[in-house]
């Protein structure tokens, strides 16, 4: 009769712990991304060993599959327990003023993250008072990665100015070396690149403008970026097309290209396959500049298993959960208070520069402009890439402003 019974119990205990769930719902499937996500994972499992964690991953750089797949499951009424958003725009826009978000202030408060996270990111994830999500990170999205074996062997220096990347470009080319690596089968990469231009030709405070109409679209040096990106694109791999941001990183660490503009989870990339000849410095004409975004996750209404969200979210705003993410992520923490030495060289710089740098929002990222702006941002972008026509480009830029709201007069 015992026996039965302490099989009965076991059998029950068993079912209790593996329906305690979590949904966590995100687009970071490559080398890098993945690993942290994991890290995550790990620490979340240490503390919580009763629940079950269903890693939802839609691959897809910057989100290009996922935000389709989370639109039509939060409209349908079946949101994933929690999910990756870009804090900012995108956040609060698409899903708070909506109203498909519980407000999670009180685990600021009990968590003392408002004491401790800086203020301009508190204030992306804020709105109407409250706080909306919890930022994993900071990365930077304007940054150009080279191979070092491949600079040093030719006697080059990183172009930090639109003319030495040029002429950097020519020599490369003439080696046989595919310059500028490049990969836009998920849609956003040039549109990513193209922003960096923006912010070059612009600088802070006219890239900024761009958003809110400080700036219009018809300025001559949106032109002048317009022209500049399309002589840039002469100089990138002719397959771009059918490769991904990370299989264009690929070929940085294969040694068939020497530079690459992306975001810094680059460098977890990097880090995944075991590369470290790699050197960076900002994209041509953005010294000074940090062109920043921050991953986040929150709490949807009718998430099914609520508790266990709220949990998660206290590993992702943690000390112990901001460290082992960043590091194989490539980013920094949004976190003021974790010792930059424990980081690798590349982040410990961005930690300096954090605090130095002028802070612009990227676009293509969900931090400056609404998510309907920054689809046809890339649209746009997209098929300038096809076909680099300046002037029809430059009027699709001024329409799209038009049609948010932004007056171009």
């Amino acid at each position: 009769m015992w026996r039965k019974l302490a099989l009965i119990i076991a059998v029950v205990s068993a079912v209790v712990a593996f329906a305690s769930k979590i949904e966590i719902f995100s687009w970071w499937t490559a080398g890098g991304e993945a690993e942290g996500l994991q890290e995550l994972f790990n620490i979340y499992s240490k503390l919580y060993p009763g629940v079950e964690i269903i890693n939802a991953t839609v691959a897809g750089g910057a989100g290009a599959q996922a935000k389709a797949v989370l639109k039509t499951r939060m409209l349908g009424g079946d949101p994933p327990d929690t999910f990756q958003v870009h804090a900012g725009h995108e956040l609060i826009d698409t899903w708070v003023k909506t109203g498909f978000m519980e407000p999670i202030t009180f685990l600021y408060k009990e968590e003392g993250w408002d004491k401790v996270m800086p203020k301009g990111i508190l204030d992306i994830v804020s709105y109407n008072g409250e706080y909306w999500s919890v930022p994993v990170n900071i990365h930077r999205a304007n940054v150009l990665w080279y191979n070092k074996k491949i600079f040093e062997k030719y006697g080059l220096k990183p172009p930090k100015t639109f003319e030495e990347f040029f002429q950097v470009a020519e020599i490369l080319k003439s080696h046989g070396i595919i310059p500028l690596a490049l990969g836009t089968k998920d849609g956003w990469e040039a549109a990513h690149a193209f922003e960096t231009v923006l912010i070059g030709k612009l600088g802070a405070e006219g890239y900024k403008g761009l958003w809110n109409g400080k700036t219009k679209w018809s300025d001559p040096r949106v032109t002048d970026a317009l022209e500049t990106f399309a002589k840039m694109l002469q100089y990138v791999n002719s397959d771009h097309a059918a490769r991904t941001w990370d299989e264009a990183c690929a070929l940085i660490v294969e040694g068939k290209a020497a530079m690459n503009i992306m975001g810094d989870w680059a460098v977890g990339y990097f880090y995944a396959k075991n590369f470290y000849d790699f050197g960076w410095v900002l994209a041509p004409g953005n010294e000074g500049i940090f062109d920043a975004l921050s991953d986040s996750f929150g709490l949807p209404k009718g998430a099914k298993n609520r508790e266990n969200v709220i949990n998660f979210l206290r590993v992702l705003g943690s000390k112990e959960g901001q460290l082992a993410f960043n590091i194989k992520k490539g980013s920094i923490p949004a976190r003021t208070d974790i010792d930059r030495n424990l980081f690798p060289e590349y982040q410990r710089s961005a930690m300096e520069d954090w605090l130095k740098h002028e802070i612009v929002p990227s676009v293509m990222h969900g931090a400056a402009a609404s998510e309907s702006w920054v689809t046809e941002f890339k649209d746009v972008i997209s098929l300038f890439v096809a076909r680099p026509d300046v002037k029809t480009t430059q009027r699709a830029l001024v329409n799209i402003a038009i049609a948010q709201g932004v007056p171009q007069q």
